[in-house]
């Protein structure tokens, strides 16, 4: 079955087609769980501006917003939930540098950083999948499928906890000296 092309996507997200939004779901969870990890937010925070931002994307499908859309959906929504992440940091005074109550007007300007976005989150997958067999089970776990530690620890048969952080953290700097290559 093709793909349908984000211009039937929108049409359908202005419809409430459940089916469209629980597939866009699914399919850019594990994309955005990656591409949001690099930020200094936990785990819950990160699903709830997930979910947020596709509330925020069908609401704005409804609203006509993303009509003209020249980026793919995918770009949209990261960007979107990029900049609720900004807004979190800023509620807890981290310091960045944007102008929070205009997000999304300058989501739909911003084409060449919605871009970055994309290709942020294709050279992550594509660095993941050299990594070790044991270091994707463990990102798999801890960051797709959101389990615990102890329940990496059992599943994966680790002696203890501290050997499990301490191999999720070499895994996890292992990927992003990849990234930076």
């Amino acid at each position: 079955m093709n793909k349908p092309n984000h211009l039937t996507v929108i049409e359908m997200l202005k419809k409430g087609d459940e089916k469209t939004i629980h597939q866009l779901y699914v399919d850019h969870k594990n994309g955005f769980s990656l591409f949001a990890n690099k930020y200094d937010l936990s785990s819950d925070d990160l699903l709830d501006i997930y979910q947020d931002s596709i509330i925020a994307m069908c609401e704005n499908a409804k609203k006509g917003t993303i009509d003209n859309l020249e980026s793919s959906i995918s770009t949209y929504l990261f960007s979107i939930g990029k900049y609720m992440i900004y807004r979190k940091l800023k509620t807890r005074n981290t310091t960045i540098s944007i102008d929070y109550d205009s997000y999304l007007p300058q989501v739909l300007e911003d084409e060449t950083d919605e871009m970055n976005n994309e290709n942020e989150v294709l050279l992550l997958q594509e660095n993941f999948k050299k990594l070790g067999e044991q270091c994707q089970k463990v990102l798999r776990l801890f960051y797709y499928e959101e389990k615990k530690l102890d329940t990496i620890l059992v599943e994966l048969n680790y002696t203890n906890k501290d050997v499990l952080k301490s191999q999720k953290s070499r895994c996890l700097k292992q990927l992003k000296d990849l990234i930076k290559i």
